[in-house]
């Protein structure tokens, strides 16, 4: 004697339940994304009411081979030694006005040689000015 099953077993599945779960998932992460603040650091920038562009009126060329060269104004560039550029700093300290002396360097200089060009000109309190490439010769 055979006997049948009078409730039939459905292959389908109700996918009811899993949306509910994946919307309840969507909200936990929104929420703790916005709580979560990332690890930064504050900075305050100045604020200006009139923007000047000062071009700088000296300019000191460290090359690859570690050879300084400064100049004046639209003078020509020349050769100094550590004493020399020395000597040019107080020069461009002593000239009137607010001196900006720009930097240029080879990217083969060691910071070394860089920090110490900025330390001549922070003792005769004079604005830097680091510069990315060589001014074109005029």
């Amino acid at each position: 004697m055979a006997l049948k099953r009078r409730t039939r077993i459905e292959p389908t599945f109700s996918m009811a339940s899993m949306t509910d779960v994946i919307f309840l998932l969507l909200i936990f992460f929104m929420i703790t994304s916005t709580v979560v603040s990332p690890n930064s650091v504050k900075v305050l920038l100045p604020q200006g009411k009139n923007q000047t562009s000062t071009r700088p009126v000296a300019r000191v060329v460290i090359d690859s081979d570690l050879n300084i060269y400064a100049a004046m104004g639209k003078d020509a560039e020349r050769q100094v030694t550590a004493d020399g550029l020395a000597a040019f700093m107080q020069e461009c300290a002593a000239a009137d006005g607010e001196r900006y002396v720009a930097l240029y360097a080879d990217e083969t200089v060691p910071y070394g040689e860089i920090v110490r060009v900025l330390d001549m000109a922070n003792d005769n309190n004079l604005k830097m000015v680091l510069a990315t490439r060589k001014p074109d010769a005029r």
